[in-house]
């Protein structure tokens, strides 16, 4: 199944003014593409206790879980900002349990969009 870049980015900006972000004032949202073609959604979500914040990326992936799903093709992320939303380290620790080194992470911002493989952001995994 193919995706149109396209739409997903436009599903990204109208899914990034649900976020909750009153502290930082930085909107994030991600959508993650399963194997079966599901499409499943994530936004940030503050909290005055900081460390409680969750990121898109970590509320899509829990949604796929719960959902049964944990076969995971690509994930977008979007900020509504010049600068590419690098997932944090939680972020890539959680999808390390779920992705291959190939996985597709696509970044988004006002200016530009840029592709990287799960590899190329988080080479050493941490794994019991």
């Amino acid at each position: 199944m193919g995706f149109n870049d396209k739409s997903i980015i436009l599903k990204l900006k109208e899914l990034s003014q649900k976020s909750y972000s009153k502290y930082s004032k930085f909107s994030v949202s991600s959508i993650l593409i399963t194997k079966s073609g599901k499409e499943y959604y994530g936004v940030n979500v503050e909290n005055a206790s900081y460390s409680l914040t969750i990121c898109a990326e970590r509320n899509a992936i829990f949604s796929a879980v719960t959902s049964g799903e944990k076969d995971f093709k690509r994930i977008y992320v979007y900020a509504n900002s010049d600068k590419l939303p690098f997932p944090c380290g939680g972020c890539l620790q959680v999808m390390s349990e779920f992705v291959d080194d190939d996985f597709k992470i696509i970044l988004v911002s006002n200016k530009e969009k840029k592709e990287f493989k799960f590899y190329e952001l988080f080479p050493k995994r941490f794994k019991l």
